[in-house]
């Protein structure tokens, strides 16, 4: 064998010892999707009975993962993350998907938690939280998300909408939490009409009008968006706008 064989021999094996020492190396880094499963349902079954602090349902945050799924979402908005039960649904389904989550919370006691959580889960890779107020940050986003999940202060929903419809990529999702339709408020379920008025937190009840039917007349006024509420068992609302265009 010549000297100039024997060189690319040996080069050819140092990079091979490389290339398997660093895929091995990030393989230990990296939890397969077996094992997030298996954290993220642990989390989920020894949390089942503790959320409170106007996190979403099991039901919906069920919804949530599956819609990221079946359409294969990877770059998700969140406004209002609360202490996170929302959030560590959506980020379970980014870990398939390849995809991250902009999540955004102003109460600083709220969003402490809410990490404690994330990383309990094993989700916290997926996350980026930020402490903000969603009125200034949402504007500020570039984007282009392809699914953003709404459920902050009720009425600034169709300002929230405004300012991230032009983000939203064609087939993207604009989901927003507490919607039911109008002609089932009041069916009985704690969903009468006084329920959507007033409390839970800055400007919920929008100065005591009735939000829910001024959103849906809104959302439903774009063009553009295929808008529908979702009919599930233990929901607490949950409307979908999918982007079938520009508009």
């Amino acid at each position: 064998m010549s000297r100039q064989l024997q060189y690319l021999v040996v080069v050819l094996c140092v990079l091979l010892a490389v290339f398997f020492s660093t895929s091995l190396a990030e393989d230990q880094k990296t939890p397969n999707a077996e094992n997030i499963d298996k954290q993220v349902q642990k989390f989920l079954d020894s949390h089942r009975w503790s959320w409170r602090d106007a996190n979403v349902p099991e039901v919906d945050g069920k919804a949530l993962y599956d819609i990221i799924l079946q359409h294969g979402y990877k770059n998700a908005l969140e406004i209002g993350t609360s202490t996170g039960h929302s959030t560590v649904w959506i980020a379970w389904a980014l870990s398939k998907t390849g995809g991250k989550l902009i999540t955004i919370e102003i109460d600083k006691y709220k969003r402490d938690q809410a990490l404690a959580h994330f990383k309990e889960a094993g989700v916290a890779e997926y996350i980026d939280s930020r402490l903000a107020d969603a009125h200034e940050l949402v504007s500020k986003l570039e984007g282009p998300f392809d699914f953003v999940f709404c459920d902050a202060d009720k009425d600034w929903y169709k300002n929230y909408l405004e300012a991230v419809e032009p983000k939203l990529s064609v087939d993207g999702c604009f989901a927003a939490h507490n919607v039911f339709e109008v002609s089932n408020i009041g069916s009985g379920g704690g969903r009468g009409r006084e329920g959507y008025r007033g409390g839970f937190g800055r400007g919920f009840g929008g100065g005591g009008g009735y939000w829910v039917g001024d959103f849906l007349e809104y959302v439903r006024s774009f063009s553009n968006l295929e808008t529908k509420v979702l009919d599930l068992q233990g929901s607490n609302g949950l409307c979908v706008s999918y982007k079938k265009a520009e508009k």
